[in-house]
């Protein structure tokens, strides 16, 4: 049995059901979860390592729910700066297509530092090129040594151009192949336990990159083993075009049809959807991971989270591909879904004045999605919040900085509205993955020199 003890921190944000803020506080953790959360005075006074947390403000850790690791390795790259959504992805399949086991591995350790220096405890990855012999091994085997939890998506792409399929054929899969490879997977390392650092998830890529029958049997095998589904929908009006072009249906309209509508499902992006289809949505208990950077970094629109929020719909934040954000920053995430919902609301009501006008979304509605709502559309009931029984999942951040200077009075919201921060601690169920604002679990400068060989030896073909 192993114990630690926080204390002291200048502000403690549980984010459970009463939304506590508790001034002077901390957690007392055993075996990787929270004993007692609270003020320090009615804490133990010791444990087998205390950290001192004065001047820090410290939350649950940040989940992010929509990741491709494999795109830090192709970054600003100068063909797809200023493409949309369809030429982006033609512009890089080619390059995507030579990727290697190593290349998986090396892109997936530098994707998590990064979230764990931003504060990230769970991450959900979508990996869906397998070239070359990589396996979805390739990214476990790499989170395991960075030390954060892993929903681990067995993604897949099956109608390649050849086929009227968007990407080109040399990265597509046999169907009977992928179905067979997503078994083993979940037999292999999916662990459904409190306190699990992997889970597998299957997910066929999109609309335009899989055939009907293998969206149908995926969601099938997913219920069989209860595993979650994932997939991208409703990114850009092309994909609106393509899905009634080819199906006669909108995409929320398709998905159904397939049997991808239930509480064990949760799309990425969901940018072009109407009022009808959010109530579908919250009945049906999809969940939404909300991309706010990629969307604008591609010109794909603004998604209508408010809406989806006031319905009762599932939301949690999405890094997205480092190629498409072109970082991994959960913190800076949060502030760009409160300022991006703020200019939505401006759209529609920029006229309006008083009660009339549209809420804005507050800093701490954004740090809440980043939060519980990432584990509501992840289906975890042991992280989210500092609550006693669950993980012991949190970061913690220097109040003492130039960038915080004049707005103590709210820390908390300083951490959305200020610049984003790193994290100077961050610990996944009661383990050190960032301490002092060091990685702990990877040398970080042979990290980078190995992935920027990857990255040029990519790029130079």
């Amino acid at each position: 049995m192993s114990t630690l003890l926080i204390r002291r921190a200048t502000l403690l944000a549980t984010f459970d059901n009463q939304r506590h803020e508790i001034a002077d506080a901390g957690l007392f953790i055993r075996d990787g979860f929270i004993q007692q959360v609270g003020p320090s005075a009615e804490l133990p006074n010791t444990a087998d390592e205390v950290l001192d947390l004065s001047d820090h403000v410290v939350l649950p850790g940040l989940i992010n729910t929509h990741h491709h690791f494999y795109q830090t390795l192709t970054r600003a790259v100068p063909a797809a700066q200023n493409a949309n959504l369809f030429n982006w992805l033609k512009t890089l399949y080619p390059i995507w297509a030579r990727l290697t086991p190593e290349d998986i591995f090396i892109s997936t350790q530098t994707a998590l530092a990064e979230l764990a220096l931003s504060g990230c405890t769970t991450a959900s990855d979508h990996l869906y090129v397998f070239p070359n012999g990589s396996r979805l091994e390739d990214e476990i085997e790499a989170a395991g040594e960075v030390g954060l939890r892993l929903h681990a998506s067995r993604g897949s792409m099956s109608v390649g151009e050849s086929q009227g399929g968007l990407p080109p054929d040399s990265v597509v899969e046999d169907e009977d192949t992928i179905l067979a490879d997503s078994s083993r997977l979940i037999e292999s390392h999916h662990h459904a336990e409190a306190g699990a650092m992997t889970q597998i998830v299957l997910a066929p890529c999109s609309p335009f990159s899989v055939s009907q029958d293998l969206m149908k049997e995926t969601a099938k095998l997913a219920r069989q083993y209860q595993v979650h589904l994932h997939t991208h929908l409703a990114e850009t009006q092309d994909e609106e075009q393509y899905t009634q072009e080819h199906f006669g249906l909108r995409p929320v309209a398709w998905m159904e049809t397939l049997g991808w509508l239930g509480e064990d499902v949760w799309y990425a992006h969901s940018v072009h959807v109407n009022d009808e289809e959010i109530t579908k949505y919250a009945e049906m208990g999809c969940g939404v991971a909300h991309c706010p950077s990629s969307n604008m970094r591609l010109a794909s629109g603004i998604a209508p989270v408010a809406q989806m929020m006031t319905a009762g719909v599932k939301v949690g934040l999405g890094v997205d591909g480092s190629a498409s954000n072109d970082s991994s920053h959960m913190l800076a995430e949060a502030r760009q879904t409160m300022l991006l919902s703020r200019l939505e609301a401006g759209l529609r009501g920029a006229s309006l004045s008083g009660n009339d006008a549209p809420e804005l979304m507050t800093a701490r509605q954004s740090l809440e999605l980043a939060t519980r709502g990432g584990a509501g559309v992840l289906g975890r009931e042991d992280i989210g919040s500092l609550e006693v029984g669950k993980c012991a999942d949190f970061f913690a951040v220097n109040l003492n900085q130039l960038d915080f200077a004049g707005a103590l009075h709210d820390p908390l919201a300083a951490l959305v509205f200020c610049a984003p921060a790193k994290a100077d601690y961050t610990v996944v169920g009661g383990k050190f993955v960032v301490k002092e604002g060091q990685m702990q679990t990877v040398e970080l400068p042979r990290l980078m020199e190995k992935h920027h060989r990857a990255a040029a030896r990519l790029l130079a073909n």
